[in-house]
């Protein structure tokens, strides 16, 4: 049988855990055929070491954002977004978005204006976004329409809303990452999006350090895992992992202009 190869759409090479261990985690992931992967930015402090990363890795791209529960670092400016954004291996704007969990009552302005700025500064550099949603779907797709987001598109990351919310997504040029998540026992809502999408929706990510899959819940998360997301999806969708993992690799390369 044929070596598959896979990508994975977002990952935490930087953050503790995985950075400790960078080079072996690496070395994984050569061995076991990630082709593509991207080292994704929460906080603007820790850009330079990502880039630094991603810059010694031909396999290997860089995001530019402020994580929508940050609040004690750097702020963001469209200005600011769009200086870094312009850098050769940047190849999306976030991890951006909203988060309302467990902020029932707050005022939560300053995390929607955050989110807006991040926008326009994907518009600007013509580059996609990359979302984080959580209990917030209706602003999120709210704040996607009135700042024109379908310009400029984007994936909705480490997704766990229902399928219709996934095709209201999509209708704003979006794609779909399906996380170590569709492996969990209970996550029934994740693997009917994961088995109904049509396969150009689709990517996948581990979200390494976080959230490994069957059968490494609980342990470290590292992109090598990814193989684990693509054989959950494959026998709910009854097609191949080469199928699967190929079209998966296809989407992320058409997604950060990869040749």
């Amino acid at each position: 049988m044929d070596s598959i190869d896979y990508a994975d759409s977002h990952c935490h090479l930087n953050y503790p855990g995985l950075v400790e261990i960078q080079d072996d985690v690496i070395t994984r992931m050569h061995k076991n055929n990630i082709k593509y992967a991207l080292n994704v930015c929460t906080k603007l402090e820790e850009f330079d070491k990502i880039y630094k990363t991603v810059s010694q890795h031909d396999f290997l791209y860089a995001s530019v954002g402020i994580h929508p529960d940050t609040t004690k670092n750097s702020e963001a400016t469209v200005k600011k977004l769009c200086e870094i954004g312009y850098k050769k291996k940047v190849v999306a704007i976030g991890e951006t978005g909203l988060d309302y969990f467990r902020k029932e009552g707050e005022n939560l302005d300053w995390q929607r204006e955050r989110f807006r700025k991040h926008i326009r500064a994907a518009r600007e550099l013509k580059k996609p976004l990359i979302i984080h949603m959580r209990e917030a779907t209706e602003d999120t797709l709210k704040i996607l329409k009135e700042e024109k987001a379908v310009d400029c598109g984007g994936v909705m990351h480490c997704f766990t809303e229902s399928l219709e919310v996934a095709k209201r997504a999509i209708d704003l040029n979006f794609l779909i990452s399906i996380s170590g998540i569709v492996t969990f026992k209970k996550a029934e809502q994740v693997q009917k999006v994961a088995a109904n999408l049509p396969i150009e929706s689709l990517m996948v990510e581990t979200d390494s350090p976080f959230l490994a899959p069957v059968p490494y819940r609980g342990k470290l998360n590292e992109p090598s895992h990814v193989s684990r997301v693509v054989e959950k999806i494959s026998n709910l969708r009854d097609e191949s992992e080469q199928y699967i993992a190929g079209k998966t690799l296809l989407n992320f390369k058409q997604f950060v202009k990869a040749s």
